[in-house]
């Protein structure tokens, strides 16, 4: 009797599309918000091997958020929400910045507010990925450790005030750091790695959504589609034998996993994905 009912169940799993070790993910989303837009009118920054040159680009500065049973993490914070109050937003040199969409705003889409977010890290800490860290001050900032020596050095502090500005308060905040990689939720469906080149700690952010799949969100280790096509270095990669070095681990990882990519600052990438407040599992 008890060797029918087992035939039975194994029946009855694979007639369900179950297995006895088939596991369930948890129910992690990704939103994709508005955090400003920036229009290039010479790219000739993009390459230091010249082959942008005299061209235009659209580059979007999005903020993540990833909605786990266990949490909340955002994800870098695009450009600083000052812009939006500057008139025809900001012009600087080839680059004319604007934000129009307000961060707070599209949180509170979904009933909630700044202090609703219990983890925030970021990609690296250049401005455009910074422009509103000091509103998760009171999350636990997940940082890689040489990013994070690197943010508060004295170095930074006499070079880029401007950036330290926008993340000053996360000195203080409550800190996680990582040197290879980091779990954040402790199941593997949302991982930090660690890809330096473009700055010394800089990161990717791996999710294992339940009906999306593997998708990787990169940083700037790219900045926009043609630079991993063509393999191209912009002049802002701090460490362009250690980005080489990165983009390969990178892209042995993305076949291993067989993983969507999403490129941060690509336009056509971040069009892709489910508008908000709609997300994508």
């Amino acid at each position: 009797m008890t060797k029918q009912l087992s035939i039975l169940a194994l029946l009855l799993l694979t007639l369900t599309g179950c297995s006895p070790s088939s596991t369930t993910l948890p129910a992690v989303k990704l939103y994709a918000m508005d955090c400003g837009i920036t229009d290039i009118s010479d790219m000739s920054d993009f390459s230091i091997e010249g082959k942008y040159k005299g061209e235009k680009l659209t580059l979007v500065y999005p903020c993540f958020l990833i909605s786990h049973p266990k949490g909340d993490l955002i994800w870098d914070t695009g450009l600083p929400q000052t812009i939006a109050d500057m008139p025809g937003g900001l012009k600087m040199g080839v680059y004319h910045m604007q934000v129009k969409a307000n961060l707070k705003q599209q949180l509170g889409q979904l009933n909630m507010t700044t202090k609703d977010i219990e983890f925030l890290s970021l990609s690296h800490s250049h401005f455009d990925h910074v422009g509103n860290a000091n509103l998760f001050a009171q999350s636990t900032f997940i940082v890689n450790a040489p990013e994070r020596e690197y943010m508060f050095s004295d170095n930074r502090k006499h070079t880029d005030q401007d950036s330290l500005a926008l993340y000053s308060e996360l000195e203080k905040a409550k800190t996680t750091t990582f040197n290879n990689e980091h779990d954040v939720f402790g199941d593997g469906t949302v991982m930090i790695k660690s890809m330096p080149g473009h700055t010394v700690g800089s990161a990717i952010l791996m999710l294992k959504l339940a009906k999306a799949g593997p998708v990787i969100l990169t940083g700037d280790l790219y900045t926009h589609a043609r630079a991993r096509t063509m393999e191209t270095f912009t002049r802002y990669h701090g460490d362009q034998a250690q980005t080489k070095r990165s983009r390969e681990a990178f892209e042995d990882l993305v076949k291993q996993k067989k993983a969507r990519v999403i490129i941060q600052h690509e336009k056509a990438d971040y069009d892709a994905l489910p508008a908000f407040p709609m997300y994508l599992e």
